[in-house]
């Protein structure tokens, strides 16, 4: 079959999704967390077991992206992040973007940007090579995941149900992390456990 044939028939565009995804885990909800030990902006090493015992909840971030403006400028996700802290939530901030690309940032930045916004996660994850990213399927920033206290992944997806980059709409959007901790905590199933993320792509290494 000539080339051009196999583009009409959709087999080699098959083929080169196959590959672009293949690098990309797909964890599964209702499923241990995959496991994982980042660099911390302040240069120490955070394992995810060692907040075995703990809701966690993994936040994929780019600060120039304008859908993660719209939710720290409109202060939404602080205002999450300090909720978290006072249920005892621990919150990872992840940076996938890779050298060179929109939203990379040293420790020390990524440390001021949230000072200057408000910004209180608990761990601040710096993830240059994507291997943490990819490990989750992470597509887009913002992106979601929450691990319930067993180190089971019990939601991945949008932070919330409305996908544009407009402040206004946060007020009538069903956020879906308060969704699942509220779940959570009454000792029953998650209602959404899988969303489709939206925002920015993920700035990975080439």
């Amino acid at each position: 079959m000539q080339f051009k044939q196999l583009i009409a028939t959709g087999l080699i565009t098959a083929t080169f999704a196959f590959v672009s995804t293949s690098v990309f885990a797909d964890p599964v909800v209702d499923q241990p967390a995959p496991a994982f030990t980042g660099t911390t902006a302040d240069g120490g090493k955070l394992s995810l077991d060692s907040l075995r015992g703990k809701t966690v909840v993994l936040e994929w971030t780019n600060n120039e992206c304008p859908f993660v403006k719209k939710h720290y400028e409109s202060g939404n996700i602080p205002q999450l992040q300090k909720d978290a802290a006072d249920k005892d939530i621990s919150w990872i901030q992840i940076i996938s973007s890779a050298p060179g690309k929109q939203g990379h940032v040293d420790g020390a930045t990524a440390l001021k940007l949230n000072d200057t916004r408000g910004a209180k996660p608990a761990y601040v994850v710096l993830d240059e090579d994507g291997k943490i990213g990819k490990l989750y399927g992470a597509q887009t920033t913002p992106h979601i995941y929450v691990i319930d206290a067993k180190g089971v992944l019990v939601y991945k997806g949008g932070i919330d149900n409305i996908p544009t980059a407009k402040k206004e709409d946060l007020a009538k959007a069903t956020n879906y992390v308060r969704e699942t901790w509220i779940a959570l905590a009454d000792g029953k199933k998650v209602p959404h456990p899988s969303t489709k993320p939206y925002g920015c792509s993920i700035k990975y290494p080439t």
